[in-house]
C-alpha cells in the first residue's frame, strides 16, 4: 500500500501542467481609431490579447469590456464583446480584436482574428477581459471569478497597481517582453508606444511558458514495485 501510494505522488508530479485564465492577459489596447486625422496610427480601436501559457485555451463566451473613467464595465451594448463558440487562443500566442468601423484616417489594421462594437476612449478609459458577461457593474462589484486581466489608462479608475498615462490617436499600451511581463501593475507592465505593432493569431508564437515535463521517467516508477 505504501509503495502504491509514492507511486500515485510521483505520477502527480510528472504529469503536465494545464493553463489555467490567468495566463491569457491583455497585451495592446489603442482607442484611437475611427479619427478622421491622417496621424492616426489605426483606423480602427482594438484589443490584443496573448496567452503566456503553453496550452491552447478555450475563450468561447469571454468578454472584453470597456468603462468610461468612472463608468461601469459593460454599461451598453457597445461596450461588451462576447467571443463566438469555438473561440480558442493558442499557447505562446496572440488573438486581436478590432472594434469599429474602419475611418479614413490611419493605417489598416493587420487582419483581425475578430471584429466587434466597443467604442473606446483614444485619451482615457479602461478595459476588462472577463470569462464571463458582466453587465454594467461597477469597479469592484464584478461577479466573483470572472475578471482575467484589466487595464485602465489615463485617469480611469480601476486599476490593476496604477494606471498608466493618458494615450493618443498615436500611441497605445503595450505590455512588456511581448505580453510576457505580468506583475499585476498596470503601470509596471505597459508602455506607452507610439505606432505599435498588432499581433494577431498568424504572427509567430513568442516564447514564453515551458511545456511540463516528466520529472520522473517510467522505468524509475516501475522500480518501485521490484
Amino acid at each position: 500500500m505504501k509503495k502504491f501510494a509514492i507511486a500515485l505522488v510521483i505520477l502527480a508530479m510528472a504529469a503536465p501542467a494545464f493553463a489555467v485564465s490567468a495566463d491569457v492577459r491583455i497585451s495592446q489596447a489603442y482607442g484611437g481609431g475611427g479619427s478622421a486625422s491622417a496621424t492616426a496610427s489605426f483606423n480602427q480601436d482594438y484589443v490584443e490579447l496573448f496567452n503566456a501559457s503553453g496550452f491552447d485555451v478555450d475563450i468561447s463566451g469571454w468578454t472584453i469590456e470597456y468603462g468610461s473613467n468612472t463608468g461601469s464595465w459593460g454599461s451598453s451594448a457597445t461596450n461588451i464583446f462576447t467571443f463566438p463558440a469555438d473561440s480558442w487562443i493558442a499557447g505562446c500566442s496572440y488573438v486581436l480584436v478590432a472594434f469599429g468601423t474602419p475611418s479614413a484616417g490611419g493605417a489598416t489594421l493587420p487582419a483581425p482574428d475578430y471584429t466587434g462594437n466597443l467604442t473606446m476612449s483614444a485619451t482615457s478609459g479602461k478595459v476588462a477581459l472577463f470569462n464571463a458577461v458582466n453587465t454594467n457593474l461597477a469597479c469592484g462589484l464584478e461577479l466573483p471569478g470572472t475578471l482575467v486581466d484589466k487595464i485602465s489608462f489615463g485617469t480611469a479608475n480601476c486599476p490593476e497597481g496604477t494606471n498608466v498615462g493618458a494615450l493618443s490617436v498615436t500611441t497605445a499600451a503595450v505590455r512588456n517582453g511581448g505580453g510576457t511581463v505580468d506583475t499585476d501593475n498596470n503601470l509596471a507592465d505597459f508602455a506607452i508606444v507610439t505606432n505599435a505593432v498588432p499581433n494577431n493569431s498568424s504572427t509567430l508564437p513568442t516564447a514564453c511558458a515551458p511545456v511540463a515535463v516528466e520529472t520522473e521517467s517510467f522505468g524509475a516508477i516501475k522500480a518501485i514495485f521490484r
